[in-house]
């Protein structure tokens, strides 16, 4: 029984020193700092028209301006909307007389996309359209000439 009662005291004593020692501790305080980097984002797009405007003439129905937007970035970009503009007027080799952008009529040239577009991936816009006006003077410099259209996407 003395045994018993040795190796009893000797637990109680190993209790009460680790009790004792588990709340024993040093406050302090610290602080730090860390950095992260977000990419570029480098806009990478490729706008395409897909609609063929032609055999305009005076009188002539507006013809629908589409087209695609192609995401070429590692990353997914959000296109808001494509514009559409007349860049110029070139006129066919021979034709006589004028023939410039006021012979024409853009109407609606802000097309939305509205969407995130995944690298690699694109996505559609319409709605614009080109007319060929019809004047009350000569347009004879006009006949073969090709409108030259410019797009921008924000």
């Amino acid at each position: 029984m003395h045994r018993k009662k040795k190796i009893i005291i000797a637990a109680a004593a190993t209790l009460v020193i680790g009790a004792g020692s588990a709340f024993a501790y040093w406050s302090t305080n610290g602080s730090g700092s860390g950095t992260g980097a977000t990419s570029a984002g480098a806009s990478n797009l490729t706008i395409t028209q897909t609609s063929t405007i032609a055999n305009m003439f005076p009188g002539d129905t507006a013809q629908t301006i589409s087209g695609t937007v192609k995401n070429n970035a590692t990353n997914t970009a959000y296109v808001n909307s494509v514009t559409v503009s007349i860049a110029s007027v070139t006129k066919a080799a021979g034709a006589t007389g004028t023939c410039d952008a006021t012979d024409y009529t853009l109407a609606d040239p802000l097309m939305p996309v509205g969407t995130d577009i995944d690298a690699g991936a694109t996505a559609p816009f319409t709605g614009a359209t080109l007319k060929f006006n019809n004047k009350a003077t000569s347009q004879d410099g006009c006949k073969g000439a090709t409108v030259n259209l410019s797009y921008a996407s924000n």
